[in-house]
């Protein structure tokens, strides 16, 4: 199994959330996060001149998949989210050891 983590546009969400049910994903979590990455924030005019806000809005989306499906729900992900500029997120994947569904203690490949 496979946990995704996607950081995204928040204007993106609604997109990604249809192309991942579209390929048949439903378990998600959304997390509103703020970070920077390349483009180190985002310069602003003010009355008494330019300032700099450094950490921009984000939602960072979370899943489990299974190890056959991750690519294409990272591929659904890329899909809807790419608008073309600096600052339409990352995507990490890491694996996963084990998942327990609490309600039923069901396990493994199962819980998922």
């Amino acid at each position: 199994m496979k946990k995704i983590e996607a950081i995204i546009r928040e204007e993106r969400l609604e997109p990604v959330r249809k192309a991942l049910e579209l390929a048949g994903f439903a378990g998600l979590t959304v997390t509103e996060v703020s970070g920077r990455g390349k483009q180190k924030g985002v310069p602003l005019q003010w009355r008494v001149g330019e300032y700099r806000v450094e950490f921009l809005p984000k939602l960072k989306l979370e899943m489990i998949c299974h190890d056959d499906d991750c690519q294409v729900a990272v591929d659904a992900i890329v899909k809807a989210a790419r608008t073309g500029r600096i600052g339409d997120g990352k995507i990490f994947i890491m694996p996963v050891e084990q998942v327990v569904r609490i309600r039923t203690g069901e396990t493994g490949s199962e819980a998922v």
